[in-house]
């Protein structure tokens, strides 16, 4: 190879490689960037997990969260308690007949 070869190889490799490096760069970036993000562990030297520090702002924000949802959980429970109540005294036999003696109730103060 004469070295007129050597050098345009070279011209030719050397902003490759570059171009090779800045991609490889910032795709680890930005992968980097969504796993913490959405909350993906990152993985340290030895290959174990590490999950980034969230700021405390966001950790009061998730413990108000979670008792809201815990409040609203109990109230979800307590309503459905109440509706089936009234599901079943609605669908009872006796709730039928008293809703019966009312009606005779009623037609009878018509015809006094």
């Amino acid at each position: 190879m004469s070295p007129d070869q050597i050098m345009d190889i070279i011209q030719l490799a050397v902003p490759s490689a570059v171009l090779i490096a800045a991609m490889i760069t910032f795709g680890t970036i930005f992968h980097t960037r969504m796993k913490i993000k959405n909350g993906y562990p990152l993985s340290g030297a030895w290959g174990q997990a590490v999950y980034p520090k969230t700021s405390t702002e966001d950790g009061e924000r998730i413990k108000l969260l979670s008792q809201e949802n815990a409040q609203l959980r109990a109230e979800l429970g307590s309503v459905k308690d109440r509706l089936a109540n009234v599901e079943r005294i609605v669908t009872d036999s006796g709730y039928q007949l008293t809703h019966q003696i009312e009606a005779l109730r009623s037609d009878k103060e018509k015809v006094q």
